[in-house]
């Protein structure tokens, strides 16, 4: 198993009920309200964190949001290059620019193809449809999101395989006349791809591509339908299913004991509790949001988007959720090294195997020592231990290449 390290420079300096006043910590928030002082703080930890993992070996992620305190990385393809540059050792996954907000995919995918050069080949290109308040923010349409997600990454595709010369694309959504992107990757035919999806029906496509499947924090009977589904679109296509096929992100803290890692670890729940508020124009009835078959049940029950939700989140108004029952859940791994080992090997064997473990190490007030503290103590006494985990399991059967 490998081990991924996200986090998506929050901004925990707005209050709560300053959040709840205007319905969303991830569209309606005035920008006067983040201090440019603190927000370069944020960027500048976050990245001797992740260069900090790459000195232990541990993989680092780059991702994108708008227009709100849940993550500041808007500009994705700026700490991307940095981080293509600033790393030396380890992979850099981009899970990942919002292609279904970007009008050209073409501009996409030089931006990966310079990434993956700079890099020297350690780029992973990941996939994302984005939430609703980022249809807003950038001005796209949300109506018809799924076709243009997938006709956005087939272009980018063939713009990072294709290396003849000029070549035009003419789809339902893009059209393009002279595709040529200079410099090509550096990976051949192009870096690999994942997705983050907790939709089956998207699970099913992604199965069929064969392309790495991210879950997000959802718990093991949710991983599972999620990962069925992809299993049952790799046997459409044909595919045989490897454990290095599934990723799965928990947030994870480890410290010195149990009770110094719960008492930090409380921190990283602010991305449910406050971090991930959204107002319902955005997470629920924005046309073309949901799936057809669930946006019915959204317009007429609240609980319904317990249906719809991803991972953890608890509804607005809802308890917040505990350190103690993150872990009962599977969402979060946190206490002493043999703490976090046991948990993850539980967690490991309850959803039959997965290929890729993504910490999300740091949110809320946590500090940055703090988060360094963690992931020195991950990397010297966890890591080694994912490395000899075996990959075997029911994930990895079901379709036949």
């Amino acid at each position: 198993m490998q081990a991924w390290y996200i986090c998506e420079a929050p901004y925990p300096f707005v209050d709560k009920a300053v959040i709840e006043a205007h319905a969303s910590a991830r569209a309606n928030l005035p920008s006067r309200l983040c201090d440019p002082r603190l927000a370069a703080d944020i960027f500048h930890e976050v990245l001797d964190e992740f260069l900090l993992c790459d000195a232990l070996g541990i993989n680092v992620i780059s991702n994108e949001h708008h227009s709100g305190i849940n993550c500041l990385h808007s500009a994705s393809p700026l700490f991307l290059g940095i981080l293509a540059r600033q790393t030396r050792n380890v992979r850099i996954l981009s899970l990942g620019t919002l292609i279904t907000v970007r009008e050209d995919p073409v501009r996409v995918a030089e931006e990966y193809a310079t990434a993956d050069i700079l890099s020297r080949g350690r780029l992973d290109i990941g996939f994302v449809k984005s939430g609703g308040s980022e249809m807003a923010s950038g001005n796209a349409n949300p109506v018809g999101i799924n076709d243009r997600f997938w006709e956005a990454i087939d272009l980018i595709e063939a713009a990072l395989s294709h290396r003849e010369g000029p070549f035009s694309w003419e789809g339902d959504h893009y059209h393009h006349r002279h595709v040529n992107v200079w410099p090509q990757a550096w990976q051949f035919p192009h870096p690999p791809f994942w997705a983050a999806t907790g939709d089956p029906e998207t699970g099913r496509e992604l199965g069929r591509r064969g392309y790495v499947h991210t879950v997000f924090a959802s718990g093991a009977e949710r991983t599972l339908r999620a990962w069925d589904a992809y299993r049952a679109g790799a046997r459409e296509a044909g595919r045989r299913v490897l454990a290095d096929r599934f990723a799965y992100m928990g947030f994870t803290y480890v410290g010195e004991t149990d009770a110094e890692a719960w008492e930090t670890a409380r921190q990283l729940l602010w991305f449910l509790d406050v971090g991930d508020i959204s107002a319902p124009q955005y997470s629920s009835f924005l046309p073309g949001q949901n799936a057809p078959e669930a946006a019915p049940k959204t317009y007429r029950a609240l609980q319904a988007a317990q249906e719809i939700a991803h991972a953890g989140r608890p509804l607005q108004g809802r308890k917040p959720i505990t350190v103690e029952e993150a872990i009962a859940r599977g969402i979060m791994f946190a206490g002493s090294p043999e703490t976090v080992r046991r948990q993850i090997a539980a967690f490991h064997e309850k959803v039959g195997g997965f290929g890729h473990l993504v910490m999300m190490g740091r949110s809320g007030l946590m500090t940055h020592a703090e988060t360094e503290r963690s992931i020195r103590l991950f990397a010297r006494e966890v890591l080694p231990y994912l490395e000899t985990l075996s990959p075997a399991g029911p994930a990895c059967q079901g379709a036949r290449q």
